[in-house]
């Protein structure tokens, strides 16, 4: 039990300490993709705590569990362990962590059934917007699709395919080069997967509201994505084109004023047109290198006794 405790005591430190620990690094909004990484590493490292503190805590309550996890053990890996044999104590952890990881399976289920239902309605709205025409059996609508609109606008609808919406209205107020870095935003979307990262970080905060990780997670990636699908578009056609861009789609929404509550386009704004110097490739590397050991750490933790067993 006490591999067990170590790793639920690791995840929970993990995850009360990792958003604080995090919001201090001031490098995030100048390597986005960087920020998306370390953020999916420390809630891979809280889930595989649970995960490995349930297997070890089933395998000390049931011996059917024990029989699953250390079969191809040798015999030293499992008396290194010394797991006790039908501890109802365990017991009880084992069946709580399993509840835990069903709920996340369910909520994870729940945000992209919501996501498809959402996403079919904007296509019924879309179809009801631009109808069919007579003898036209299906809709062909190709990767980019052009809606009436007054109001300038443009989204991606993930799927397969996945397909770009603009409306007319930013047609008008957009010149080509801004369209085209609008056209670049989503596309980076689309090739990024950033709608199943959200869903992802939607279906755990919304599952365990409680908990500190899965809410900061959740906000973070809805930034970070937009930062990471802005900065592919300027890569291509340009901070202030793309700056501007966001100004031409965005000033009709009143999100510049000073009583405005969605502070994060201004910020983009801001950070395209004053952008901070990237980090160094060196730093970039060590960084890269430091948070995907984050998710070894619970591996360390549960195989160490095994390991030691093993050469000493």
């Amino acid at each position: 039990m006490v591999i067990t405790i170590t790793l639920l005591g690791l995840g929970a430190l993990t995850a009360a300490i990792a958003p604080r620990v995090v919001a201090r690094g001031a490098w995030s909004d100048r390597e986005p993709v960087l920020a998306l990484w370390m953020w999916q590493c420390v809630v891979a490292a809280v889930l595989l705590c649970c995960v490995l503190a349930m297997a070890f805590s089933g395998a000390a309550a049931w011996r059917l569990v024990h029989g699953g996890v250390f079969a191809p053990a040798p015999a030293q890996v499992v008396d290194a362990y010394a797991l006790p044999d039908g501890d109802r104590v365990a017991a009880g952890l084992a069946l709580l962590l399993a509840c835990g990881g069903l709920w996340t399976a369910v909520a994870l289920t729940r945000e992209v059934y919501r996501a498809r239902v959402r996403r079919r309605r904007r296509r019924a709205e879309l179809l009801a917007r631009s109808p069919l025409l007579p003898g036209e059996v299906a809709r062909s609508t190709g990767p980019l699709v052009v809606c009436e609109d007054e109001r300038p606008d443009a989204w991606l609808l993930p799927g397969s395919p996945p397909q770009l919406m603009i409306t007319t209205a930013a047609l008008r107020r957009l010149n080509r080069r801004q369209l085209d870095a609008v056209l670049a935003h989503e596309r980076g979307h689309a090739r990024a997967r950033h709608h199943w990262l959200q869903h992802c970080a939607g279906a755990l905060a919304g599952g365990f509201p409680g908990v500190p990780v899965f809410a900061a997670f959740q906000t973070q990636v809805h930034r970070l994505v937009e930062l990471s699908a802005d900065d592919m578009a300027s890569r291509r056609f340009g901070r202030l084109t793309t700056a501007l861009a966001l100004v031409g789609l965005n000033e009709g929404r009143g999100v510049f004023g000073c009583a405005t509550e969605h502070t994060e386009v201004p910020q983009r704004v801001n950070r395209l047109l004053e952008p901070e110097r990237r980090l160094s490739t060196a730093r970039r590397l060590r960084l890269t290198a430091a948070v995907t050991l984050v998710p070894v750490v619970p591996l360390l933790v549960a195989f160490a006794p095994g390991l030691t067993a093993l050469h000493g």
